[in-house]
């Protein structure tokens, strides 16, 4: 039985997974230093992909922590898509660091929006807002770009931090989630509704939400509905991984998150005659295409 049903398994690969823009340029970057010096400095993980990390630490890519960075001088460093605040360009400055700035361009508006946000609403006591994880490394960059003044929101539930007798301008994460982004702005609105007649409130929404990455949503749908099962490629601690995920399994029962082949279980396929393929914005072309050769062998008869 199980013989007739591999013979009949398809495996397609998501044409819309893998790199988004921002994280290709990335790894270009520091592939290009690589082939030339050998060694190259990483401030932060490059990518929140084990495998692919491995596979640039073979050819000479060193990730250090902020504490080293301070610590070094007259070298290069790689700054990731996910961008710095200002503190680390002064470091580099003052440590004679040349920066191969990777910075993704999404991101670099988005800084750029929310510093101008932030001078622009001085004499009106305007709060910026940012919803996303308070410790992830692109928050704190723009978080940095205003002196850490920004109020840092996860959920819904956490306007309660906000001060509704000031003005406030909404900001968001470049990779987190757009329907929690609208049920925010949602209860704000409904918040700003209730203040009495007298009062005023200023709110400005600035949906600054990655199209590369909340588009992928309805694809993900589609794509989750018309397989039998679905391989989800991602990191430990890819959060664009983990939400894209939960939006295969909420179409898909049969959808498993897996780092690379060696998570693969040969009796997920039994009974399945299409398996689909698809993965994080962090994960490499090359790893969706190894999972997909790893699934070849164990259905095959």
């Amino acid at each position: 039985m199980q013989s007739e049903i591999i013979k009949l398994m398809h495996i397609s690969i998501d044409n819309k997974a893998g790199f988004c823009s921002g994280v290709k340029s990335t790894i270009q970057k520091a592939e290009e230093e690589l082939s030339t010096s050998g060694i190259l400095y990483c401030l932060g993980q490059i990518v929140h992909n084990e495998q692919e990390e491995l596979r640039l630490k073979t050819m000479g890519l060193k990730v250090i922590n902020h504490d080293k960075f301070k610590s070094l001088h007259n070298t290069k460093v790689l700054i990731r898509a996910h961008g710095e605040p200002p503190e680390t360009y002064r470091i580099a400055a003052q440590n004679n660091i040349q920066l191969i700035d990777a910075t993704c361009p999404v991101v670099l508006r988005l800084q750029q929006k929310i510093k101008s946000s932030f001078e622009k609403g001085k004499p009106d006591n305007t709060q910026v807002v940012i919803y996303g994880n308070k410790n992830h490394p692109e928050v704190v960059g723009l978080n940095g770009q205003i002196h850490n003044q920004a109020i840092l929101i996860e959920e819904s539930g956490d306007i309660d931090k906000i001060d509704f007798s000031k003005p406030v301008s909404l900001f968001a994460q470049t990779t987190k989630n757009k329907s929690v982004y609208k049920a925010i702005v949602q209860r704000i609105e409904e918040r700003k509704g209730t203040l009495q007649s007298g009062g005023s409130f200023h709110f400005t929404s600035n949906n600054s939400i990655c199209g590369q990455v909340s588009n992928r949503d309805k694809h993900l749908k589609d794509f989750a509905r018309k397989n039998d099962i679905i391989i989800f490629v991602g990191g430990e601690y890819s959060s664009n991984g983990k939400y894209l995920f939960s939006v295969c399994k909420a179409k898909n029962q049969y959808s498993h998150y897996i780092g690379g082949p060696d998570g693969l279980n040969q009796d997920w396929f039994a009974g399945k005659k299409s398996t689909g393929v698809t993965g994080a914005t962090s994960t490499p072309d090359w790893l969706l295409k190894s999972v997909a050769d790893e699934i070849s062998k164990l259905t095959k008869v």
